[in-house]
């Protein structure tokens, strides 16, 4: 399962506002086994959204996310961006407007339906809306050449809850049973220079996307002795598997550990 995430808006790039969508979905993503390929990040111009929507779409992700750029201001241009992608026109969903009329009742707000609050109920032509259940911009879903496309508000609270009901269980079933077993070492006396050989020979033997290997530094002992965290997971569908490989690549580690100096701390 193949997912790419395509996050639009300017504060995203110019500093205003930390990209925490991007890392939540890739966690949670991962986290039932599916696979992360990229993730793209772009203003909020039309031309890039769309440029960036064919591009995603030509690499056959099984899935791709957007998120960001369905309110009602001017800015707010994803539908468009992603309509140009797939050469078609955005139109007003009747659809959509009942889930804004919707959205706006459950919070008991009485607001007349202008063009700009219609402006969210503007979607590609012959996608389905989705109701956000929190805010009040509808997602739409979307698909094209067998590929799932999804376009999820910007707002963290709306996003999480519209993928949790919406995604997340789509990607479950295509990936099936996971299991993921993870082992970390603080170690001393090594560097990543110093164990990356190992690695590089136990992750040649694995299968890929089984185990995912990983050094992480964390400064120096007394301002002198290098500290890493090395990261190991083990992946698969099968949970005595992956526990087995997860303890024949830490036995291996420990020993390759002692061998060249360090110690685990």
């Amino acid at each position: 399962m193949i997912v790419e995430i395509l996050c639009i808006g300017t504060e995203l790039l110019s500093g205003i506002t930390l990209n925490t969508n991007a890392y939540w979905l890739c966690s949670e993503i991962t986290n039932v086994g599916g696979v992360v390929r990229r993730v793209t990040v772009v203003r909020d111009d039309l031309s890039e959204i769309s440029s960036a929507a064919r591009e995603s779409l030509a690499r056959k992700p099984n899935i791709l996310i957007t998120t960001g750029g369905l309110g009602a201001t001017y800015d707010d241009i994803t539908f468009e961006g992603l309509a140009a992608a797939l050469g078609k026109k955005v139109v007003l969903d009747s659809r959509a407007v009942e889930m804004l009329k919707k959205s706006y009742a459950r919070h008991k707000l009485h607001y007349e339906l202008t063009e700009s609050r219609l402006k969210m109920a503007s979607i590609p032509e012959g996608s389905t809306p989705i109701q956000n259940p929190v805010g009040s911009a509808p997602a739409v879903m979307e698909q094209a050449d067998g590929i799932s496309i999804f376009c999820l508000p910007g707002v963290p609270s709306e996003m999480k809850t519209i993928f949790k009901e919406h995604i997340l269980q789509r990607i479950k079933k295509s990936v099936g049973k996971f299991v993921a077993e993870e082992l970390n070492y603080n170690t001393r006396g090594l560097t990543e220079a110093i164990i990356a050989p190992v690695l590089i020979e136990i992750v040649k033997s694995h299968p890929k996307n089984m185990i995912y290997l990983k050094t992480h530094p964390r400064g120096y002992y007394r301002k002198k002795t290098p500290q890493i965290k090395i990261q190991m997971i083990s992946r698969g569908d099968n949970e005595k598997e992956v526990k087995n490989r997860l303890a024949a690549i830490s036995k291996v580690i420990e020993k390759e550990i002692v061998k060249r100096g360090g110690i685990i701390c």
